[in-house]
């Protein structure tokens, strides 16, 4: 079995590792139809993270079941499925609360690596979903940004409380902030700002529900959302990069009495409290709960509502991952999909 190790900054390699096996009762083992690179794994392969040893890579997947343990009741053999980055129970209170990233008996998928040919799934009953029959190829793409981009966006729209009617701006044209465009549109947001100074990435939020841009940053980009929404600033801002500049100007461009909802795994960030607490903003956030949401962006993907599977801009062979990383790494590229 192939896939993708991390040796070292910019340093991405395609080669043999273990096949996965069933390890326990509770344990699927899937092929993988799709997988891709996030930009959340940029922090590692840019060095913002150290890699202190050679490490299996990507937490995002679809795939056929091969072989499932034999306490595994949901899921079975041949079927295609879609899961989340997390393993989860899906029993515990936590996950009962929604809250799936914080099950009581979690694990980290891709501790793995799933930019693989096969993965091995812990706590499978409570970690897939499975379409109702094997979905066309041209279903590939969302489904598997459903495993990650899409449910981290929606998960933005849903801390930050989207509401039928709300102003919400969007900061990072990244692949989660324009899925976090398409769930502002799907929850009824009227007015949706995305925040971008990319014209292809421009294009797309603006298919996906966008009804203005901001190319401005800092303290201009604050400025500009205050001129859009008559000096008050966004009812819902949903932040979607992760460093202090982008958490600032969603704090700033949020009306008194909003909330952000950031999903942009924070380096650098640091809140001042006292300026929190006069600025009236409510600030929700962390690894979003995409189990929660799946079943129903599943549906919204094979109903045809939603189709975030654009965000991928660049398809490779799981072997050319290595380019895929590079594409990312120099903005050529909003996602790479990868098959096997």
């Amino acid at each position: 079995m192939r896939g993708a190790v991390l040796h070292a900054p910019g340093d991405v390699r395609f080669e043999e590792r273990t096949d996965p096996t069933i390890i326990n009762p509770t344990d699927a083992v899937i092929r993988t139809v799709a997988t891709c690179v996030c930009g959340s794994d940029l922090w590692d392969y840019r060095g913002i993270n150290p890699v202190g040893q050679p490490t299996p890579f990507g937490h995002e997947y679809v795939g056929i079941v091969e072989e499932v343990g034999d306490e595994v009741t949901t899921v079975q053999a041949g079927q295609f499925v879609v899961g989340s980055f997390f393993a989860s129970d899906n029993t515990c209170p936590n996950c009962r609360n929604g809250y799936q990233t914080n099950c009581l008996h979690r694990e980290f998928v891709g501790a793995e690596g799933c930019q693989a040919e096969r993965i091995r799934i812990p706590l499978a009953d409570g970690t897939l979903v499975a379409t109702p029959e094997v979905p066309d190829d041209t279903y590939v793409p969302s489904l598997l940004a459903c495993s990650d981009v899409m449910g981290t966006g929606w998960y933005a729209a849903v801390a930050a409380e989207v509401r039928p009617g709300d102003t919400v701006a969007v900061v990072g044209d990244g692949a989660v902030g324009l899925c976090a465009v398409v769930a502002a549109e799907e929850l009824g947001a009227e007015r949706i700002i995305a925040m971008s100074r990319h014209e292809s990435r421009q294009k797309l939020a603006l298919e996906f529900g966008a009804t203005d841009i901001v190319a401005e940053r800092g303290e201009e980009g604050i400025a500009r959302i205050k001129e859009l929404t008559g000096g008050i600033g966004a009812d819902r801002v949903l932040e979607c990069v992760g460093n202090a500049e982008s958490m600032r100007q969603a704090l700033h461009s949020t009306r008194p009495g909003g909330n952000v909802g950031f999903v942009g795994v924070p380096h650098g960030v640091s809140l001042d409290g006292e300026e929190l607490f006069y600025s009236h903003v409510g600030v929700r956030g962390g690894p979003a709960p995409v189990r929660e949401f799946l079943p129903d962006l599943i549906d919204r993907v094979l109903s045809g509502r939603i189709n975030p599977g654009e965000v991928f801009d660049l398809q490779l062979p799981l072997s050319a991952v290595a380019e895929g990383y590079k594409a990312m790494d120099e903005r050529r590229a909003i996602k790479a999909l990868l098959k096997p």
